[in-house]
Protein backbone atom coordinates (compact mmCIF):
# COMPACT_ATOMS: atom_id res chain seq x y z
CA UNK A 1 0.00 0.00 0.00
CA UNK A 2 1.54 3.33 -1.03
CA UNK A 3 1.80 6.11 1.60
CA UNK A 4 -0.89 8.81 1.71
CA UNK A 5 -0.19 12.43 0.85
CA UNK A 6 -0.36 13.23 4.58
CA UNK A 7 2.18 10.51 5.43
CA UNK A 8 4.54 11.82 2.75
CA UNK A 9 4.19 15.39 4.10
CA UNK A 10 4.79 14.23 7.69
CA UNK A 11 7.84 12.25 6.61
CA UNK A 12 9.22 15.31 4.80
CA UNK A 13 8.52 17.53 7.84
CA UNK A 14 10.41 15.10 10.11
CA UNK A 15 13.31 15.02 7.67
CA UNK A 16 13.42 18.84 7.52
CA UNK A 17 13.39 19.02 11.33
CA UNK A 18 16.35 16.63 11.48
CA UNK A 19 18.25 18.68 8.86
CA UNK A 20 17.56 21.91 10.74
CA UNK A 21 18.76 20.44 14.04
CA UNK A 22 21.78 18.85 12.37
CA UNK A 23 22.78 22.18 10.82
CA UNK A 24 23.12 23.67 14.31
CA UNK A 25 25.19 20.69 15.48
CA UNK A 26 27.53 20.83 12.47
CA UNK A 27 27.97 24.58 12.80
CA UNK A 28 28.93 24.21 16.48
CA UNK A 29 31.04 21.05 16.29
CA UNK A 30 32.01 20.50 12.65
CA UNK A 31 31.53 17.13 10.97
CA UNK A 32 34.34 15.50 12.96
CA UNK A 33 32.99 16.60 16.35
CA UNK A 34 29.31 15.94 15.61
CA UNK A 35 27.56 12.74 16.71
CA UNK A 36 24.25 11.12 15.80
CA UNK A 37 23.27 11.48 19.50
CA UNK A 38 23.71 15.27 19.32
CA UNK A 39 21.75 15.46 16.04
CA UNK A 40 18.89 13.40 17.53
CA UNK A 41 18.83 15.56 20.65
CA UNK A 42 18.94 18.87 18.73
CA UNK A 43 16.15 17.83 16.37
CA UNK A 44 14.02 16.41 19.20
CA UNK A 45 13.84 12.84 17.91
CA UNK A 46 15.08 9.50 19.19
CA UNK A 47 18.02 7.85 17.50
CA UNK A 48 15.74 5.20 15.97
CA UNK A 49 13.90 7.92 14.01
CA UNK A 50 17.20 9.47 12.97
CA UNK A 51 18.54 6.15 11.69
CA UNK A 52 15.29 5.53 9.85
CA UNK A 53 16.04 8.54 7.64
CA UNK A 54 19.86 8.65 7.62
CA UNK A 55 22.48 5.94 7.93
CA UNK A 56 25.27 8.17 9.30
CA UNK A 57 26.20 11.73 10.23
CA UNK A 58 27.96 12.03 6.81
CA UNK A 59 24.63 11.11 5.22
CA UNK A 60 22.89 13.90 7.18
CA UNK A 61 25.65 16.38 6.27
CA UNK A 62 25.27 15.56 2.55
CA UNK A 63 21.47 15.79 2.79
CA UNK A 64 21.68 19.37 4.18
CA UNK A 65 23.89 20.34 1.24
CA UNK A 66 21.78 18.58 -1.37
CA UNK A 67 18.50 19.95 -0.03
CA UNK A 68 19.89 23.50 0.21
CA UNK A 69 21.49 23.50 -3.24
CA UNK A 70 18.43 21.93 -4.86
CA UNK A 71 16.21 24.66 -3.37
CA UNK A 72 18.51 27.39 -4.70
CA UNK A 73 18.61 25.73 -8.11
CA UNK A 74 14.84 25.34 -8.39
CA UNK A 75 14.14 28.91 -7.27
CA UNK A 76 16.32 30.25 -10.11
CA UNK A 77 14.59 28.36 -12.93
CA UNK A 78 11.93 31.05 -13.64
CA UNK A 79 14.65 33.72 -13.92
CA UNK A 80 16.71 31.66 -16.39
CA UNK A 81 13.59 30.76 -18.40
CA UNK A 82 12.55 34.42 -18.57
CA UNK A 83 15.39 35.22 -21.02
CA UNK A 84 15.57 38.87 -19.96
CA UNK A 85 19.06 39.54 -21.40
CA UNK A 86 22.29 38.38 -19.73
CA UNK A 87 22.91 41.37 -17.47
CA UNK A 88 19.33 41.66 -16.19
CA UNK A 89 19.09 37.89 -15.68
CA UNK A 90 22.43 37.93 -13.84
CA UNK A 91 21.29 40.73 -11.50
CA UNK A 92 17.90 39.07 -10.87
CA UNK A 93 19.70 35.79 -10.17
CA UNK A 94 21.95 37.44 -7.58
CA UNK A 95 19.00 39.24 -5.96
CA UNK A 96 17.17 35.90 -5.68
CA UNK A 97 20.25 34.22 -4.15
CA UNK A 98 20.58 37.14 -1.69
CA UNK A 99 16.88 36.71 -0.75
CA UNK A 100 17.53 33.02 -0.05
CA UNK A 101 20.56 34.03 2.05
CA UNK A 102 18.39 36.48 4.01
CA UNK A 103 15.75 33.83 4.58
CA UNK A 104 18.22 31.39 6.16
CA UNK A 105 21.65 33.02 6.53
CA UNK A 106 23.06 30.14 8.61
CA UNK A 107 22.13 27.57 5.97
CA UNK A 108 23.40 29.72 3.10
CA UNK A 109 26.79 30.24 4.71
CA UNK A 110 26.98 26.50 5.41
CA UNK A 111 26.24 25.67 1.74
CA UNK A 112 29.21 27.74 0.58
CA UNK A 113 31.69 27.10 3.38
CA UNK A 114 31.07 23.52 4.53
CA UNK A 115 32.19 21.82 1.28
CA UNK A 116 35.68 23.35 1.66
CA UNK A 117 36.14 21.65 5.01
CA UNK A 118 35.22 18.15 3.95
CA UNK A 119 36.24 15.47 1.46
CA UNK A 120 33.22 13.27 0.85
CA UNK A 121 33.06 11.24 -2.36
CA UNK A 122 30.20 11.30 -4.91
CA UNK A 123 28.21 14.17 -3.50
CA UNK A 124 24.89 14.73 -5.33
CA UNK A 125 24.76 18.41 -4.26
CA UNK A 126 27.89 19.08 -6.34
CA UNK A 127 25.86 18.64 -9.50
CA UNK A 128 23.56 21.54 -8.53
CA UNK A 129 26.57 23.67 -7.61
CA UNK A 130 28.34 22.94 -10.92
CA UNK A 131 25.17 23.60 -12.89
CA UNK A 132 24.61 26.90 -11.08
CA UNK A 133 28.20 27.95 -11.78
CA UNK A 134 27.72 26.87 -15.40
CA UNK A 135 24.60 29.07 -15.71
CA UNK A 136 26.43 32.02 -14.14
CA UNK A 137 29.45 31.57 -16.40
CA UNK A 138 27.09 31.33 -19.41
CA UNK A 139 25.38 34.60 -18.44
CA UNK A 140 28.77 36.30 -18.01
CA UNK A 141 30.01 35.08 -21.39
CA UNK A 142 26.74 36.03 -23.14
CA UNK A 143 26.87 39.42 -21.41
CA UNK A 144 30.43 40.11 -22.56
CA UNK A 145 29.43 39.14 -26.15
CA UNK A 146 26.39 41.41 -26.02
CA UNK A 147 28.49 44.29 -24.64
CA UNK A 148 26.48 44.27 -21.40
CA UNK A 149 29.59 43.47 -19.32
CA UNK A 150 33.11 44.83 -19.78
CA UNK A 151 35.33 42.79 -22.07
CA UNK A 152 37.32 41.08 -19.39
CA UNK A 153 38.21 37.43 -19.41
CA UNK A 154 35.03 35.60 -18.27
CA UNK A 155 37.22 33.15 -16.35
CA UNK A 156 38.72 36.00 -14.31
CA UNK A 157 35.25 37.38 -13.81
CA UNK A 158 34.14 33.93 -12.72
CA UNK A 159 36.98 33.77 -10.18
CA UNK A 160 35.63 36.99 -8.70
CA UNK A 161 32.39 35.13 -7.98
CA UNK A 162 33.86 33.68 -4.77
CA UNK A 163 33.95 37.25 -3.48
CA UNK A 164 30.53 37.89 -4.95
CA UNK A 165 28.96 34.99 -3.06
CA UNK A 166 30.62 36.03 0.17
CA UNK A 167 29.20 39.50 -0.50
CA UNK A 168 25.76 37.92 -0.86
CA UNK A 169 26.24 36.07 2.43
CA UNK A 170 27.04 39.45 4.00
CA UNK A 171 24.01 41.02 2.29
CA UNK A 172 21.93 38.26 3.82
CA UNK A 173 22.64 39.89 7.20
CA UNK A 174 20.82 43.07 6.14
CA UNK A 175 17.33 43.57 7.47
CA UNK A 176 15.80 45.23 4.40
CA UNK A 177 15.47 43.38 1.07
CA UNK A 178 18.46 43.38 -1.26
CA UNK A 179 17.90 45.76 -4.17
CA UNK A 180 19.19 45.97 -7.72
CA UNK A 181 21.33 48.92 -6.58
CA UNK A 182 23.02 46.73 -3.91
CA UNK A 183 23.85 44.09 -6.49
CA UNK A 184 25.11 46.69 -9.00
CA UNK A 185 27.38 48.12 -6.29
CA UNK A 186 28.74 44.67 -5.49
CA UNK A 187 29.28 43.95 -9.19
CA UNK A 188 31.08 47.25 -9.72
CA UNK A 189 33.41 46.55 -6.80
CA UNK A 190 34.36 43.26 -8.43
CA UNK A 191 34.54 44.48 -12.00
CA UNK A 192 36.67 47.57 -11.60
CA UNK A 193 37.19 48.46 -15.21
CA UNK A 194 38.04 52.03 -16.30
CA UNK A 195 35.77 51.81 -19.38
CA UNK A 196 32.88 50.41 -17.39
CA UNK A 197 30.28 52.48 -15.65
CA UNK A 198 26.92 51.39 -14.30
CA UNK A 199 23.97 52.83 -16.24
Amino acid sequence: MSPSKRQIEEREARKQRILKGALEVFKSNGLEGATMDQIAQQSGFGKATLYYYFKSKEDVFSAILEDGWENIWESLEPIIADGDGPRNSFIKLLIKIAEIAQGRPGLFEFLFNAPKTIKLENQPWKEYQHRLYGVIQGLLEDGVKAGEFPKINPELMFKALGGLFMGLVFMGDKKEPVSEKDVEKLLNQLITDPNYSSN
